[in-house]
């Protein structure tokens, strides 16, 4: 065995990808699972659907647990403006998820008054979405931002009326048994194909005056108290504008 490769087997290079990530040598196991990928557009076979045209049967209100009032038509569901956030009835942990969403085609309002939502990972943290194209807003609240923590690294938003895609890996944050935080939150967003976040570190929740991470806390709009240590639920917002969303999945990872 040559020096370098044994001084990188026990540990004296502190790279994380190699301590974590890489396996020397030629073996044979582990075999990784055999995964169907993306092929026209259908989710990969590992997928978990979350919506997939036909029924909601994958959310309720955030609020009163009852069935989504949002709209379906033609397999595009649609907010229906003032009836309420979804949740998601499973709850994960670390993700890769896609999910494709439309600013309706009519430009009514402007900045944050303009085809706004977002996807709330674990309830707690916001990427935005909004109608960003030609509309100026504060940075941090475009589309594919972590909302008021960072912009995008390009604006790659469509015009209105056109479908966006969102592409990510959301790692969870990690909790010692007595509640302290042990590792924050990370994302990684493809907004149509293009790298907009880079394995961001999330600063905490992102709808609380100061972002904060509890091991005990309150999600936003679930309004009550809960272990946020581990698997948390999804929210789909509606923030009063028309929005539109279909093929939504998710892989756990």
């Amino acid at each position: 065995m040559g020096k370098f490769r044994f001084l990188i087997l026990f540990g004296v290079f502190s790279n994380d990808s190699i301590a974590q990530n890489a396996i020397l040598g030629d073996p044979l196991e582990p075999v990784p699972s055999k995964v169907t990928g993306v092929i026209d557009g259908q989710p990969p076979s590992d997928a978990i659907i979350l919506f997939d045209g036909s029924n909601m049967d994958s959310w309720e209100h955030v609020r009163s647990g009852e069935p989504s009032m949002w709209a379906i038509k033609d397999g595009v569901l649609t907010v229906n403006n003032g009836t309420g956030t979804l949740v998601s009835k499973q709850s994960f942990s670390d993700i890769q998820m896609h999910i494709e969403w439309r600013p309706n085609s009519e430009i009514v309002g402007s900045g944050q008054s303009r085809g706004n939502s977002g996807i709330f990972m674990q309830s707690l943290f916001e990427i935005q979405m909004l109608d960003s194209w030609n509309n100026p807003t504060y940075v941090n609240g475009q589309a594919g931002s972590v909302y008021h923590q960072y912009p995008p690294l390009v604006n790659a938003s469509n015009p209105p009326g056109e479908w966006q895609t969102y592409d990510l890996v959301f790692k969870a944050p990690r909790y010692t048994r007595k509640g302290q935080l042990e590792k924050p939150a990370f994302i990684t967003l493809f907004h149509n194909g293009v790298l907009v976040l880079d394995h961001v570190e999330v600063l905490g929740s992102t709808f609380s005056k100061v972002p904060e991470y509890r091991a005990i806390c309150e999600p936003y709009e679930i309004a009550e108290i809960r272990d946020c240590s581990g698997d948390l639920p999804l929210l789909l917002q509606d923030h009063g504008q028309v929005v539109s969303f279909r093929n939504i999945w998710l892989r756990e990872l």
